[in-house]
């Protein structure tokens, strides 16, 4: 894994959760497909939910924000933010 692809995954979701806590709260970083509508990367938001599922977590709280665009290409970003609640 190369520096972009750290730098790449740190600023798409955060995973400073732990199993000994009542609730998480994560960030996920939606953007925009380079071509058409939606997002390029909807399985990352699923990989993050089901992540926390398995820890024994259940997402209760779910708000978004728009992000502006960034980079040369442009493409919005949706800033996701998920509170997860201990079962």
């Amino acid at each position: 894994m190369g520096m972009f692809d750290n730098m790449r995954k740190e600023s798409s979701f955060s995973g400073a959760s732990r199993t000994d806590r009542p609730y998480v709260v994560l960030q996920v970083t939606l953007k925009e497909k380079l071509m058409g509508t939606g997002s390029g990367n909807l399985s990352e938001l699923e990989n993050v939910i089901n992540a926390q599922a398995a820890k024994g977590y259940r997402l209760h709280t779910i708000s978004t924000s728009n992000g502006g665009s960034k980079g040369l290409v442009g493409g919005d970003r949706i800033q996701a933010t998920l509170v997860f609640e201990r079962l």
